[in-house]
Formats: C-alpha cells, structure tokens, sequence
C-alpha cells in the first residue's frame, strides 16, 4: 500500500492496481482501478488494507466463483473481486450513498457488468456465497453473526473492522457456530500517550468451517 499527495494505492497484481487518484504518467501495461473515497472505512484504513490483503491469499489459492461484500461502502473490495476474474460479485449496504458510490466506481471502471449492487438488507440474498467479506464496526460485526453464517455456509468469511481487544466475544460466537481463524491479520499501532487499555490494533480473520486451526498472525507495518 502507498500514501502519498498524489493518492493512496494498493497493488493486486504486478500490473493491476486500486488507486483513489490518477497517475500523472501511467506505466506501460499497467490498469489502474480508480476508488472514489467512502465514509466508515475508506481505501486507506488498515481494515480495508487487511481485508485485501486476505482477499489475494484466497485468491492465490485458487479461482472462486461468488464473493458478496456486505455493507459494501466505496465498493473497494468488490472492484478488487471482480477485477481479479471473480465469476459472480455482489455488493450490498443499507446506505443509498454507499451503493451510488460502488455502481459509479464499476462504472468508470469498465466492471458494470461483473459487480451488481443491491441497496438493502442482506436478509434478502439467497445463501451460499464461496466467499463472504464484511469490513463492518464490532457492533455491527455482533449483530451479523447468524446471517454471515447463513450466507457463507459451506464457504468462507473475510471479516474486519474490529481491534485486538474487541475479538473474545466475536470469535466465540462464530466457534460455537463452527468456524475457526484459518488467518488472522493485525495492523499495529502503538503510541506512548495512549492509555495502555486502549487499543487500535486492526484485526481481520479468514474463517473456515470445520475442524478447527491455528490461525497465525502477523504484523503489517504500514
């Protein structure tokens, strides 16, 4: 990831890049995937860093036929998607803003016809997806529990948006549901004036259902 006066960045592949500003002098052979900023957690937010990150450690591992991004925002995770051969993505977020925002991202983008989006609850959608990613704060991460399930059942879930001292009680919703941390992601942050039980360390987990795993961590320095 780069931040810089002329933008932030994120390279998905050696010629494929998300960027919320044009480059003055494009690179030979390179696509640029211009992201108009969101609100809650835009392109440059460790969360939205980590859930790439985890998105392209899927992906390594094999194609994937549907990715749904709940509460989609700026639509960065959905354009990433779909811009790497993900068959079939959908974006939905309860906000018009944030669908107006997505559908004008794929637009500019040349993606209309591989992202649809959806404004509404994501209680309408028929299950299963091969892969959930829900970038949402800890509350909402609580709530959404029983119907991130519901619709990764079978597949997997990319969820972010939370901090290391907020995991307890999330992940013990999700074990007694079956899932386990295949990969957990953590963006540090330290500073000697915050008190020491303050935390802003990001966190995102890869979870599988089944037999349970130990997930690893590692520090991203950003």
């Amino acid at each position: 990831m780069e931040k810089s006066p002329s933008g932030w960045s994120y390279r998905l592949s050696p010629r494929l890049l998300l960027r919320t500003r044009p480059r003055p002098r494009a690179e030979a052979g390179e696509q640029i995937i211009l992201v108009e900023s969101g609100e809650a957690f835009p392109p440059g937010h460790p969360s939205t860093r980590l859930c790439l990150d985890l998105l392209l450690e899927v992906l390594g591992g094999g194609s994937l036929a549907s990715l749904l991004d709940v509460g989609c925002g700026a639509g960065v995770l959905s354009l990433a998607a779909a811009a790497l051969g993900v068959d079939r993505v959908l974006g939905v977020d309860l906000a018009s803003r944030a669908v107006r925002t997505t559908r004008e991202n794929a637009r500019r983008n040349g993606l209309t016809g591989a992202i649809r989006v959806v404004q509404g609850s994501s209680d309408c959608l028929k299950a299963p997806f091969d892969l959930v990613a829900a970038n949402l704060p800890w509350e909402v991460q609580l709530d959404q529990v029983p119907e991130l399930h519901r619709l990764a059942a079978g597949g997997r879930l990319i969820l972010a948006g939370f901090r290391d001292n907020q995991e307890g009680p999330l992940l013990e919703r999700y074990q007694r549901l079956g899932w386990s941390v295949k990969r957990r992601l953590v963006k540090y942050f330290q500073h000697p004036e915050l008190p020491p039980h303050l935390s802003f360390n990001w966190v995102a987990w890869l979870l599988t259902e089944g037999l349970n795993l130990n997930g690893k961590s590692i520090n991203l320095k950003i």
